[in-house]
């Protein structure tokens, strides 16, 4: 059977659920009604097809993420959430979207090149034919030799690295041991720095930093002389998968960057292997990029379930996810599939007519690519400034935030950000899902991602542990990142999980436990 036929069969015979600890009241007969909900009359897959296929990438500030923000508005608002918002939380920058982009080697002989142009890369302004200019610089001394040879050339920087097959599959699950392992871990305190071993890592960093600066040493230095455009890859690029991200700066003030066009790795090792042999290379390039200034606000989208208990009602539990994705492909696992379990998770409590005592806010934050600047634009405008811990009153009215963001994998358990008061409840909430595999609780972080935006003021902000599939491997700021990389099993698991957690905080007595309230980050 497909593995979406056993996650059913799994459901259909699951032996009755446990009986959660005294000290932590569950609705185990509402835990399941949203499993059989999610079973029987999923939504996540449409969710996620129209945050992929039918809106496309998701930069921040682009006509993609326009699109999903005001699909996903519009979707929360049908299901009947309120204050359903596309809130501003500061100025991001430019506005960019990638029109036309057509790039090949016509010499020695034709060959279709696998190329994404980085974001915010200006394009060639019409067709264009160049030579290959090849690089080889380690310093900064070595990139004078080739001062006033740049002009309209197409220029590579020679790299020393070879290419390395893998013996392993892409896609892995957590085993038995490893999620053991996360469960035995221990919170350690923080150990002080040998200064000793912090000045040789600084000294071998200063060594390393001419070598480290030449991409953008050389990037400057064909702007400036008029070149056509650079070329880049990197060395985790393999199979014709492409890892593309950010071609410079973005602010509206900022000027255009030159083209700067991500090659698939194969492709890139075999034109330098032709430049260094002495061969001409020659190729053609089309591509067009827009920029748009008329706002450079980034939104997050945001809405409520509003609670019905006159004490705990102003309360509040939050779930959410990043929006924005990188452009090389449609942003699936990076972060479609999370906002499309959240989605579907308030659809779940929504579509069953619960009556969650504190209110529950969805947040799908923009600008996370960037620096998580849409969640911590939100945190310090609702809750607090971390650089000076000046706390709002909303601060104290809050209970938990719940992340998604690590791929398509199922979840396994959660992380409980060095918080161990919130060991229990979580154990208990996850018992229900232990046939489905997900009973982990690690005091251990996952880093990145949009929780950190909470817990750098002092509130409970978790992220759930899910199987890794072929995040880091394959689809990770990549053009492999695509629908037909979803596992539907693994999201509606998912979405039920996420459901059960945000209702259960919703309802439960007192708050979610907080750890000590941090120090003042500064700036």
């Amino acid at each position: 059977m497909r593995k979406f036929d056993h996650f059913i069969l799994a459901l259909l015979v699951a032996a009755p659920l446990g009986v959660c600890a005294q000290n932590e009241k569950t609705d185990l007969a509402t835990v399941q009604r949203i499993r059989q909900e999610e079973m029987n009359r999923s939504q996540v897959m449409d969710i996620a097809f129209q945050l992929t296929d039918v809106s496309g990438p998701r930069l921040t500030v682009s006509p993609g993420f326009s699109r999903a923000a005001n699909y996903a508005l519009q979707q929360l608002k049908s299901w009947g959430l309120t204050n359903a918002i596309l809130d501003p939380w500061g100025d991001f920058g430019k506005g960019w979207e990638l029109q036309k982009s057509y790039v090949a080697m016509t010499a020695p002989y034709y060959k279709p090149l696998i190329g994404i142009p980085k974001a915010w890369s200006a394009g060639t302004n019409g067709p264009k034919s160049a030579a290959v200019l090849l690089v080889s610089a380690k310093d900064s001394a070595a990139l004078e030799g080739y001062r006033g040879k740049l002009a309209g050339k197409v220029v590579l920087l020679e790299r020393n690295d070879t290419y390395r097959q893998s013996f392993t599959a892409d896609a892995n699950r957590y085993t038995d041991e490893e999620l053991q392992k996360m469960t035995d871990a221990k919170l350690t305190p923080r150990v002080p720095v040998d200064t000793a071993a912090l000045r040789r890592r600084r000294e071998q960093f200063a060594g390393q930093r001419g070598a480290l600066a030449v991409p953008a040493l050389l990037k400057a230095m064909a702007k400036s002389e008029g070149a056509i455009a650079v070329l880049s890859a990197t060395s985790r690029s393999h199979d014709g998968t492409v890892f593309v991200q950010g071609g410079g700066a973005y602010k509206a003030t900022d000027p255009e960057n030159l083209l700067d066009v991500a090659l698939a790795n194969e492709d890139y090792m075999s034109i330098m292997r032709l430049a260094k042999s002495g061969t001409p290379v020659s190729l053609e390039m089309d591509v067009k990029t827009r920029f748009t200034t008329d706002d450079t606000k980034g939104y997050n989208v945001i809405a409520e379930i509003k609670g019905t208990d006159s004490k705990l009602k102003d309360e509040v539990v939050m779930l959410g996810g990043h929006l924005d994705s990188w452009h090389g492909g449609t942003g699936a696992t990076d972060n479609a599939a999370g906002c499309s379990i959240m989605m579907e998770a308030v659809r779940l409590i929504q579509t069953l007519g619960l009556k969650p005592k504190r209110t529950i806010r969805i947040a799908l934050w923009s600008g996370e690519e960037q620096g998580l600047f849409g969640s911590r634009g939100y945190v310090k405008k609702t809750f607090g400034d971390p650089a000076t811990m000046q706390l709002l009153p909303a601060h104290e009215k809050f209970s938990a935030y719940f992340n998604l963001d690590n791929g398509t994998g199922k979840v396994r358990g959660i992380y409980l950000q060095g918080n161990e008061a919130a060991r229990n409840v979580f154990t208990n909430w996850l018992q229900p899902f232990a046939d489905s595999g997900s009973k982990t609780v690690t005091i251990n972080n996952t880093g990145g991602t949009d929780h950190l935006a909470f817990d750098a003021v002092g509130l409970p902000g978790f992220q759930f542990i899910q199987d890794e599939i072929e995040y880091d491997t394959r689809t990770h700021h990549s053009n492999m990142d695509t629908y037909d990389h979803l596992i539907e099993s693994d999201l509606k698991q998912s979405a039920a999980i996420v459901a059960a957690f945000v209702y259960n905080a919703a309802m439960r007595d007192e708050k979610i436990p907080r750890k000590e309230l941090p120090k003042a980050s500064g700036n």
